[in-house]
């Protein structure tokens, strides 16, 4: 049982980690049509998050990644949630993993005056929908979305978050 997981900022010496949880989550657990190539983002995590301003975290379990999440600074003051996976074992109010793994972004955004988040996520995950709501967030439509929204293929829901 983990109390508190251990979550850190990573970088690309992660990638194959982090695509080894969140393809087999896309693909086969939740049937999205979505592949690597789909996010090229994957396997340049530096280029793409932490070079926009965000940060990329991982949950760790024996030193294994079992959960991620990542964000996209995109300017005045707002910021892009992307790759929130958790592996379906350590999922759940038991483990924690995403509440913290939220909460440690939220913390940096406002360490970094990122005052309002953004999401996109696919409608058929309905517990990952369930949660954001929990946390706050409120369904904003599409074209609602800041210019600098990097929108993916995918995803059909929206949301927004504002932080204090």
């Amino acid at each position: 049982m983990i109390s508190k997981p251990n979550i850190e900022p990573v970088y690309n010496l992660y990638s194959q980690q982090i695509v080894d949880l969140i393809i087999p989550i896309q693909q086969i657990e939740f049937g999205v049509p979505i592949t690597l190539a789909d996010q090229p983002d994957l396997m340049d995590i530096e280029k793409n998050y932490h070079s926009t301003g965000g940060n990329f975290w991982a949950a760790f379990h024996e030193r294994k990644v079992v959960g991620t999440i990542a964000l996209i600074a995109i300017g005045d003051g707002k910021g892009v949630i992307r790759k929130m996976f958790v592996n379906k074992d350590f999922r759940g109010k038991e483990f924690g993993i995403a509440q913290n793994l939220l909460n440690e972004l939220i913390d940096y955004s406002n360490s970094k005056g990122i005052t309002d988040l953004y999401l996109g996520t696919v409608d058929i995950l309905k517990a990952a929908i369930r949660f954001y709501e929990r946390n706050g967030f409120v369904a904003v439509e599409k074209n609602n979305l800041p210019e600098t929204f990097p929108i993916m293929s995918a995803d059909n829901v929206f949301y927004h978050l504002e932080i204090k």
